[in-house]
């Protein structure tokens, strides 16, 4: 066991704008890396491909360059603002924890597999939204996709569930 404690482990969290990858982290701060370890964790956030726009949106109208740009600028924003927190829940939970943080652009399920890949992930964390069976069959499960196709272990945290009415 003294070996576990003493290893250098890589561990990859996937972060994104829900409260769901940042009860992950939480809970891996707490549960996963262990005080003075010498654990790296690595905070990826996977920004999403921005949608093909037409010259033409479907109005006539044609989009400028500046919207473009400026929709690019708030995709890089949300990226900086989700490391940004993360980082901080890292720094209050674990102040001595090595922490790196990426941002790397595509679809989320593609980027996280290949990052698992190419930083040679000890365990990858992430978070789950908890879908029901027919939303998760139209858009996907990000972390079952991740959970067949990662080479390392894979830790999927779920959020509890709130009680309506309690507080």
């Amino acid at each position: 066991m003294a070996d576990v404690a003493e290893s250098e482990r890589r561990i990859l969290v996937a972060v994104d704008e829900g409260e769901e990858s940042m009860h992950a982290l939480s809970w891996c701060l707490k549960n996963v890396v262990s005080q003075n370890s010498k654990d790296t964790l690595i905070l990826l956030y996977a920004k999403p491909p921005r949608a093909v726009y037409t010259a033409l949106d479907g109005t006539g109208y044609l989009f400028s360059s500046d919207i473009l740009a400026a929709m690019e600028k708030y995709g890089a924003d949300v990226a900086a603002c989700v490391l940004e927190k993360a980082k901080k829940m890292c720094k209050d939970l674990q102040q001595d924890a090595k922490v790196e943080a990426r941002v790397e652009n595509g679809d989320p399920r593609d980027v996280i597999c290949q990052m698992a890949e190419q930083l040679g992930a000890d365990v990858l964390v992430m978070g789950s939204h908890g879908y029901a069976l027919i939303k998760r069959a139209f858009l996907g499960s990000v972390s079952n996709h991740c959970a067949q196709n990662v080479k390392c272990p894979v830790l999927i945290v779920k959020k509890p569930k709130t009680n309506a009415g309690s507080k």
